[in-house]
């Protein structure tokens, strides 16, 4: 991980005395499989993206139950948030993308109830510590650790600080430390509590950095990272290379080995071209059509921005920062109305 960015570092700003009961639940098999899952999507496996590091999704995990507990101390929370992304596969929102879900990216989150309902291991620890499993399963009950885009909160927090900082380097760790520093619990327009910033500044900076972020996710460079490892997967799958379990059984770096040398023996064509020319691409075309002989989409993906609230001292109420800032608001109006190119293509490796 970059030395300027490491997930002990990031975590401790998030919750500078983490609950000893995070630990242990972290260390439980259904959560701990997530850190050889990256939260980057598959892109930490082409040479597309320069990555700085990789952030797992057992880190992210980790950072909005530490971001909840921080502003809660409410266990039942605090666990929902460590819990949420438990059903997620390898190459995490990849497997969206395999089922024809680019615009909303949550068909991955279909068994997540369950897998934590059904665990034994943790139900033992939810019996002795007084909880149910009905009080983690969801963490979207809870409006600190989830809420309805464009609101702030921990789970959308979280991600795009270690997100930006892997992908361009948009935030350092000082940059985030003074950041969250203005975080506080508010109110929204309905009364309920929400993540927001005490200070204009800080909500701006957060404003900037997110769309510049989020536009990076717009691009037809990611469409093309995700819908092509999508593709590899379900060739994969096909070909008997993998089952559709071992997205649940073995990690991103294991997956790329076999991946890697069922390429090499070309028993496959299709999954040779398709596989090879992923960990090899490093420039993508932005067209207004298919190219022959070129591996294309042409794709509307998920918009992720946030239009968070902000309340300094001696307000009496919370804004969002695009009714005090024209320039937020500028810069969210120019995000929403962003339109890469009709088609993304690379050149196909054979």
């Amino acid at each position: 991980m970059s030395e300027l960015f490491t997930a002990e570092e990031y975590h401790r700003i998030l919750c500078p005395n983490p609950p000893d009961f995070l630990s242990e639940y972290g260390k439980l098999p259904l959560v701990k499989r997530l850190s050889g899952v990256g939260l980057l999507c598959g892109t930490d496996w082409t040479p597309l993206f320069k990555n700085s590091f990789f952030y797992s999704r057992l880190d992210h995990s980790l950072g909005v139950a530490l971001i909840i507990w921080n502003f809660t101390h409410d266990r039942a929370q605090t666990l929902a948030g460590l819990f949420h992304d438990v059903s997620t596969r390898a190459f995490s929102h990849v497997t969206d993308f395999r089922n024809g879900d680019a615009l909303t990216q949550e068909s991955s989150e279909d068994i997540n109830a369950r897998l934590v309902d059904e665990d034994k291991k943790l139900k033992e620890l939810l019996v002795r510590d007084g909880l149910s499993s009905s009080a983690v399963d969801d963490y979207h009950m809870y409006p600190i650790a989830d809420n309805p885009c464009p609101r702030l909160s921990a789970d959308r927090l979280e991600y795009m600080y270690p997100s930006g900082a892997a992908l361009s380097g948009e935030w350092s760790i000082e940059e985030v430390r003074k950041n969250y520093s203005h975080i506080k619990v508010l109110a929204d327009e309905s009364g309920c509590p929400e993540l927001g910033f005490d200070s204009e500044e800080a909500a701006l900076t957060y404003t900037k950095k997110f769309t510049a972020i989020s536009l990076l996710l717009q691009h037809n460079e990611d469409k093309i990272a995700m819908q092509l490892m999508a593709d590899v997967v379900s060739r994969a799958v096909a070909c008997k290379i993998i089952c559709e379990d071992d997205l649940f059984l073995k990690s991103e770096e294991e997956l790329i080995s076999i991946f890697d040398g069922f390429a090499e023996s070309r028993k496959d064509i299709v999954f040779t071209r398709l596989h090879k020319t992923f960990r090899n691409m490093t420039h993508v075309l932005h067209t207004d059509f298919p190219l022959p002989e070129h591996y294309c989409v042409s794709l509307e993906v998920k918009k992720r921005y946030i239009n968070p609230l902000v309340m300094e001292a001696g307000e009496k109420s919370a804004v969002r920062i695009s009714d005090r800032s024209l320039e937020a608001k500028k810069l969210i109006e120019d995000f929403l109305a962003y339109r890469d190119t009709s088609y993304g293509c690379v050149p196909i490796v054979e």
